[in-house]
């Protein structure tokens, strides 16, 4: 009996769900969860409006504040939207919030976005909206992009040009005494209070030597970035990685992003804006097109690491992708796949196709930049 009600329970709150609340007069009330008030608050904020255009809410009686919509701002209502629902719901959604009921206030007021705090919050939203925004709104989403780009770049780029670049570090000593390491200038400066004047000679009682963090190798890394809409996190932070590892001069980068089709950024990897204003989110995924297309610039693969950014939600054939996958790793080149690329590293992936791909040769893997950046100085020193 139990079972009965509990089921009859959870169809009840699916309908109230569908119907909204202006079903409370025909339909017995189930008591709903938080998650569910949450999900039924950003279904009302969009899906009022078509009772709105009918004349309904006015004749619906009272009105429950703790639900209202008017509490919700138009970004707020973005975040609940994309945190409540799948990448596929999330979409359609959003279309329907813009083609049918022009809940267009971001896209089409520059002073919206002027009073609003740059956050990577409000760059996820806007990099789902940018196509369709007013021209008038351009600029001011661009500025938004580059304050926030700009706080990322100064949070990881010290930290992974140290890990990633293999500079000589002139603050410490080496116990490896190498002539190449040999600091000539702090020698003499320490051992000046050792000068003989009466010979003329210097007196080095210690030597000193520049200490190598790590040796350079002409290495090339070749990032691939899936552009669908559920990584929009990860390309962010993959644009930052591409404009760091762009800028070190030890190391060769290409930067190619994919949905079905594939747009080589290489040429404005040292700009992260550049790049995430050029990403079109959305779309069908292609992997093993995007893996092929990425095997053509391999001229060295033992000194070439492929970095595939995806949630392995292959569109295309998997038996093509996993095909090219093993061809690289018999080449010898090293494979790493990333489900996260951001500050949180939560994954959320096709665990079958990753496991194909894995069995090929790929390490997978969800990493914050800062790991990645480790990772990476692992293989290449």
């Amino acid at each position: 009996m139990s079972n009965s009600i509990g089921a009859n329970q959870a169809t009840l709150r699916r309908w109230r769900l569908v119907l909204g609340r202006y079903s409370d007069a025909g339909l017995r009330q189930p008591r709903l969860t938080e998650l569910e008030l949450r999900t039924d608050r950003a279904l009302e904020y969009l899906y009022g409006r078509e009772l709105d255009r009918r004349g309904i809410r006015s004749r619906s009686g009272a009105r429950h504040g703790s639900l209202d919509a008017s509490q919700l701002t138009a970004l707020d209502w973005l975040g609940e939207v994309r945190e409540l629902f799948p990448a596929t719901v999330y979409e359609t959604i959003q279309g329907h919030a813009l083609d049918r009921y022009g809940m267009s206030e971001l896209l089409r007021d520059p002073q919206l976005l002027a009073g609003l705090t740059p956050s990577e919050d409000l760059l996820r939203a806007l990099m789902t909206l940018k196509d369709r925004a007013d021209p008038a709104v351009h600029a001011k989403i661009r500025e938004i992009a580059r304050k926030v780009v700009d706080d990322i770049m100064r949070r990881l780029k010290s930290r992974v040009e140290t890990a990633l670049s293999g500079t000589r570090n002139r603050f410490a000593s080496s116990p490896l005494k190498n002539i190449r390491n040999f600091d000539w200038r702090r020698t003499i400066r320490e051992n000046l209070k050792h000068y003989d004047a009466t010979r003329r000679v210097l007196v080095a009682e210690r030597l000193r030597f520049h200490a190598r963090s790590r040796r350079r190798f002409p290495w090339t890394i070749v990032l691939c970035v899936d552009q669908s809409g559920s990584m929009v996190s990860s390309v962010i932070y993959s644009a930052v990685m591409a404009a760091i590892i762009a800028g070190l001069p030890s190391l060769r980068l290409h930067l190619v992003v994919f949905d079905t089709a594939i747009v080589d950024l290489t040429d404005r990897a040292a700009d992260p804006v550049e790049v995430l204003l050029s990403v079109q989110l959305g779309g069908g995924t292609d992997i093993g097109r995007a893996v092929n297309y990425c095997e053509q610039l391999i001229q060295q693969p033992t000194r070439t690491v492929f970095v595939l950014v995806s949630d392995f939600c292959e569109g295309g054939s998997p038996g093509r992708l996993v095909t090219a996958v093993r061809r690289l790793a018999e080449a010898r080149v090293t494979l790493l796949g990333l489900a996260a690329l951001d500050a949180e590293a939560v994954p959320d992936f096709d665990r079958g196709t990753a496991g194909r791909l894995a069995d090929a040769g790929m390490k997978i893997a969800a990493l914050t930049p800062e790991r990645f950046a480790d990772w990476l100085a692992e293989v290449i020193q």
